[in-house]
């Protein structure tokens, strides 16, 4: 089995900046006060992915999920390690991300799916696709600053899915669509885990992650506290202890 993500010592620092104003700034440093903070939101992080595996992303708010996805996208660098993928990779990392606010859905769309590397007769044959599992009728030719998040959403997902990627990463930015959508986004990422491409799927939802993956990894402030069989991985975090989270629901409809 080829290897598909492989990610080595991986870091990522991060500046929290105290002080916005010039006047601010120097008071502090007269006071003797710190005006930054550095911290690492990816802290030396290591694994590796065979082609095919279904990866669930699990951990706390602010433990580095997204960080993590958006370096396995390219869309951020690591400042220490490396990452290294195979193929071609496309996805859902942040609602709304690339979409220009003063072009329409059409516009956007066609704009988008060449962004993640749709030529134009694919962009051509796969429009009518598109546009139906989006669901966004009429507003499809308005302007997509006037979309509300969840239709940012529909438009950000129906495109990515429909990309032939080798490599498939979905973030909890799904969650702002509607029940039906989720559900029907849920079962088309079952298509893409069957069809032998690579998932990373970030979830608060133990259900959903038990049901999609195959493996889970869980990052506890930048570093991988965990990596193995997701219902060990749920029990690791705690979550069989809880009530039953709102995308139980989703979970459940797949």
């Amino acid at each position: 089995m080829a290897t598909s993500i492989v990610v080595e010592n991986a870091t990522k620092y991060f500046t929290l900046r105290y002080h916005r104003t010039f006047k601010e700034v120097a008071v502090a440093k007269v006071k003797g006060r710190r005006t930054t903070e550095t911290f690492r939101a990816i802290d030396d992080v290591s694994f590796t992915v065979e082609q095919g595996e279904a990866i669930g992303i699990m951990g706390l708010n602010g433990s580095g999920k997204s960080t993590l996805l958006k370096m396995i996208n390219g869309v951020m660098k690591p400042d220490e390690g490396t990452i290294l993928t195979r193929g071609r990779i496309a996805g859902l990392i942040a609602t709304g991300a690339g979409f220009h606010n003063q072009l329409t859905g059409r516009e956007n769309l066609y704009l988008n799916a060449a962004i993640l590397g749709m030529t134009e007769p694919e962009i051509r044959r796969k429009f009518d696709e598109i546009v139906d599992f989006a669901e966004l009728g009429s507003t499809l030719d308005g302007p997509v600053g006037h979309y509300s998040s969840g239709q940012k959403a529909r438009l950000g997902f129906a495109i990515a899915i429909h990309v032939d990627s080798d490599i498939f990463l979905a973030d909890e930015a799904l969650a702002v669509g509607d029940k039906p959508f989720r559900v029907k986004c849920m079962k088309k990422m079952r298509q893409i885990r069957k069809s032998g491409r690579t998932l990373f799927y970030v979830s608060h939802s133990p259900d959903s992650v038990v049901k999609m993956c195959s493996r889970v990894l869980v990052l506890e402030k930048g570093r991988l506290g965990f990596d193995g069989d997701p219902e060990a991985a749920v029990h690791y975090l705690h979550y069989d202890e809880n009530d039953e989270l709102d995308d139980g629901a989703v979970a459940n409809d797949i």
